[in-house]
């Protein structure tokens, strides 16, 4: 039991007997009168507590896409180096598109299952035709389509990049 419902019993049952011991009339000597009779007490309903869904609003997005997704790695990507100079690392949030300025931060969500992550644009490609991005490896698996190598997704710019273009 907790300590709020047996306060509130203790102060039901204190009301009735300070009453009674205030008031001049005595009760007959031989009828003993039990706590229950004097305070009937009805069950505590307990209702459980709202709780709501924290979530992004929509207009945190600046720009969205739909389309498909697939992943690159070190090996596919011809070198280690990105065409905006950085080095590529197979477990890095990172990804490549076509247009976007270098250094923009995006959410990519896949469609499948509803995963999603925030990547930085640091390439340019995919050069295949109906794809939007490509991500590296690491953001497939955590993403969860590295098995099947593409996937519908949506890609929600968050920030503008302005890295500058630099040439390996």
């Amino acid at each position: 039991m907790t300590t709020r419902p047996l306060l509130g019993l203790i102060n039901l049952l204190a009301l009735p007997i300070a009453l009674i011991s205030c008031s001049d009339h005595t009760p007959v000597q031989n009828k003993t009168i039990s706590v229950q009779t004097l305070v009937k007490t009805e069950p505590v309903k307990v209702t459980p507590p709202v709780v709501k869904k924290v979530t992004e609003p929509e207009s945190s997005a600046l720009k969205t896409y739909h389309g498909l997704a697939s992943w690159y790695s070190i090996k596919t990507n011809h070198g280690r180096t990105t065409a905006s100079g950085r080095l590529l690392s197979n477990d890095a949030y990172t990804a490549a598109h076509k247009t976007l300025p270098f250094g923009t931060r995006v959410r990519v969500t896949s469609l499948f299952n509803g995963k999603s992550e925030i990547l930085r644009i640091t390439d340019r490609g995919p050069y295949v035709k109906g794809r939007i991005i490509d991500v590296t490896i690491g953001s497939a698996k955590r993403l969860g389509f590295y098995s099947r190598g593409i996937t519908k997704v949506k890609v929600e710019v968050l920030s503008w990049g302005t890295w500058k273009y630099k040439k390996p």
